[in-house]
């Protein structure tokens, strides 16, 4: 019999505010890896669901995020009322970082090790404001930062793991 390869999910959220149920999720970035393959999905606005979401989990063994035991899954769990812990395993590399005496928000921790960052300057304040400008004006321009912007988040939890790597 032989093994499948591990599937990591490395995930992150993007919202209108810091808590539900006055803050909605805007955008959820997923990036799957199994072996030398990968897949990238985002779900945005009214494309996230619990059916949509359990789709593009599909396969996946570990959940990777930055401080996502503090918000993105619960984030998820009031705003879509499902619970990825109880699904999937789940490693918030922000404690592994700690480990590593790496300490502040994700940005600051990607320019500690090294990680390239094509949309430099952005927050997570920028995100809720951008998503303003694309719901309010239908700024195109601006989901499409948006979109890069957490794409980028997303795939730099991959990397934020390999260095973690090799310091751990």
């Amino acid at each position: 019999m032989t093994r499948h390869s591990e599937c990591d999910a490395y995930l992150d959220i993007e919202t209108t505010g810091l808590a539900p149920p006055a803050a909605a999720i805007t955008v959820i970035g997923i990036y799957l890896v199994t072996g030398n393959q990968d897949r990238f999905v985002q779900l945005v606005g009214d494309d996230i669901t619990i059916a949509n979401l359990l789709e593009a989990l599909e396969g996946a063994d570990t959940i990777y995020t930055y401080n996502g035991k503090r918000f993105d899954l619960p984030f998820i769990r009031e705003t879509l009322g499902i619970n990825l812990e109880q699904q999937f395993a789940h490693r918030d590399l922000m404690f592994d970082c700690w480990e590593c005496n790496l300490y502040g928000g994700f940005k600051r921790v990607e320019v500690q090790l090294g990680i390239e960052r094509e949309c430099k300057g952005l927050n997570g304040y920028d995100a809720v404001l951008l998503w303003q400008r694309y719901q309010n004006y239908g700024d195109e321009q601006a989901l499409d930062l948006l979109l890069r912007y957490n794409r980028e988040d997303v795939v730099n939890l991959k990397a934020l793991r390999e260095k973690l790597g090799e310091r751990l």
